[in-house]
């Protein structure tokens, strides 16, 4: 049902990742009178997804059943766990972390999970947009949430039938999922206005780069996954590797660094390749090509940062809440089973009100409590992270204690007093070259002429307090090369090169002066990830 200047859905779901459509497949399976419309800043399903992704599988047997006898483009049980420290020339085995055994969980990639569960539920009658992002929440008269303002109409795909979007058009609905991924642009205005954070930890985040590559034949071992933590990051600094072998002479490899490192000088994108060039890892690569890369925010808070899931008028759902297991390196099932969650709780009880005690003693909130101290306990370094997860892990997170989360923009040191130390480097010679190729293996898209969607409050500051404290960090933490210190005969200048963005938004958390906000640009830019 419409009015004039605006549509009307009995629910509205914003993001169309897995939390999301869980929740759209449950609901519309309980309520099939309900109208329920989703709403997908991509310009097509699964386009701005990626994840490792290893999954637990529970939840996708619920919503999909018989999916693993109709496999998805990437789809691969796990046969072997292998955990590892490296130092710059060798690679020290490890046991395996309970918490990161595989048996029984399947690769895949989520791009793909995301278009089945698509699939699903526009089968079941929900209506799906991509190339639509909700710019802005919009409020009824009472102060609830009452749906979305649609920023821009994007472009429409050829054969698309439906309503046509007009820039500024309103998207309203009795109840609204706020499903964006980590670091939402609708989910931290929300959180902030309904102050759902209040007596939370602050959150934190982590920053995750992957790479899918073509191999020469016979390099693979399907279903094997490798984890990895130490070289190339410092003791302090929290984080690792992963490179898991997929079917037909595939293999996806990534790393994980925790955004609340302290030293300006590092790059994250800079460690990706310094990882890949490790002796043990690099032979796996030559003569191999990339397929497809991408980065994207990590939401590591815990259950101890985790905001009030409810608001009148809405829900949070998956990462876009904090639903990530960071010991188990897992998010997905965490996403999905929130998504099925709310969707029973709204079936069942008519409003949000209540939903976020409901997660909370649900087992997953009990899944979420039993680890809440491992992810902080690694501020302290490595050494007393990794004692402190053993004790956790003995006792079932049963401390009756929650160690304290840092804030992530806070914990740069300056320069002068980070003691930045270059680290040992070695000789790289696997692609990508620099960041702006890692952006063309992205295929990302934006149009020149749209506005700036990377806003800097004050430029200023960048140009005189940020160059001397900490040497303008911006431009070594962005994993696109967006931002870029210009030198001209007018001085020095913050150049913002808004075309390369794959969406990270490890800007809007890293900053050490909390100046760049990412708002959503034009509905259907950004990267097109090929089966990451």
């Amino acid at each position: 049902m419409s009015d004039e200047g605006s549509l009307r859905y009995d629910t509205l779901v914003i993001g169309a990742g897995p939390a999301g459509l869980a929740f759209a497949i449950t609901l519309k399976r309980a309520c099939p009178e309900r109208s329920v419309a989703v709403l997908e800043k991509a310009a097509s399903l699964g386009a701005h997804s990626l994840s490792g992704a290893v999954i637990e599988p529970a939840f996708v047997d619920q919503l999909v059943p018989g999916w693993r006898d109709d496999p998805l483009d990437i789809q691969v049980p796990v046969t072997v766990d292998r955990f590892a420290y490296l130092t710059p020339g060798r690679k020290l085995w490890l046991p395996t972390p309970p918490a990161m055994r595989n048996h029984g969980n399947f690769i895949i990639s989520l791009g793909a999970l995301v278009r089945r569960l698509g699939s699903v539920a526009e089968a079941l009658g929900v209506e799906i947009f991509p190339g639509f992002a909700g710019a802005e929440p919009i409020f009824g008269e009472d102060g609830a949430l009452a749906g979305v303002r649609v920023g821009d109409a994007g472009r429409l795909r050829d054969g698309f039938e439906g309503p046509q979007f007009a820039r500024g058009i309103e998207v309203r609905a009795g109840l609204t999922v706020v499903a964006e991924g980590c670091r939402g642009s609708l989910a931290k205005e929300l959180i902030r206005r309904f102050e759902l954070d209040r007596g939370k930890e602050p959150q934190t985040f982590g920053l995750g780069l992957k790479e899918l590559w073509q191999l020469p034949g016979g390099r693979t071992q399907a279903g094997t996954v490798l984890h990895t933590i130490g070289w190339p990051l410092p003791a302090e600094t929290y984080g690792g590797g992963f490179v898991y072998h997929l079917d037909q002479n595939r293999l996806a490899v990534g790393f994980v660094v925790g955004l609340d490192y302290h030293d300006p000088d590092f790059s994250p994108f800079e460690a990706f390749q310094e990882f890949k060039n490790h002796p043990s890892l690099k032979g796996l690569f030559e003569g191999g090509e990339i397929l497809s890369a991408g980065a994207r925010s990590l939401i590591e808070g815990g259950f101890g940062a985790l905001p009030t899931l409810e608001m009148p008028g809405g829900i949070l759902v998956g990462d876009a809440a904090g639903t990530l297991n960071v010991p188990k390196i897992k998010g997905v099932h965490l996403a999905l089973g929130s998504g099925i969650l709310a969707a029973e709780h709204i079936a069942r009880e008519g409003s949000p009100a209540g939903f976020d005690r409901a997660f909370r003693r649900s087992a997953l909130g009990r899944e979420l409590h039993r680890v809440r101290n491992i992810r902080p306990g690694f501020r302290s370094g490595l050494a007393r992270g990794l004692a402190n997860a053993a004790f956790e892990t003995l006792t079932r997170g049963l401390a009756p204690w929650t160690l304290a989360n840092g804030t992530d923009w806070k914990s740069l040191r300056s320069r002068r007093s980070a003691g930045h130390q270059a680290p040992k480097t070695l000789p790289r010679t696997l692609p990508p070259r620099d960041r702006l190729a890692f952006v063309d293996f992205a295929s990302n898209r934006h149009e020149e002429r749209q506005p700036v969607h990377l806003h800097v409050s004050d430029p200023e500051i960048c140009i005189s307090r940020c160059t001397e404290a900490f040497g303008n960090p911006c431009t070594r933490f962005c994993p696109a090369a967006v931002y870029e210190i210009v030198t001209d005969a007018a001085g020095a200048r913050l150049q913002i090169n808004a075309a390369n963005c794959v969406h990270c938004k490890a800007c809007d958390i890293k900053d050490p002066y909390e100046l760049i906000t990412w708002v959503p640009p034009e509905g259907g830019s950004g990267p097109n990830y090929a089966n990451l």
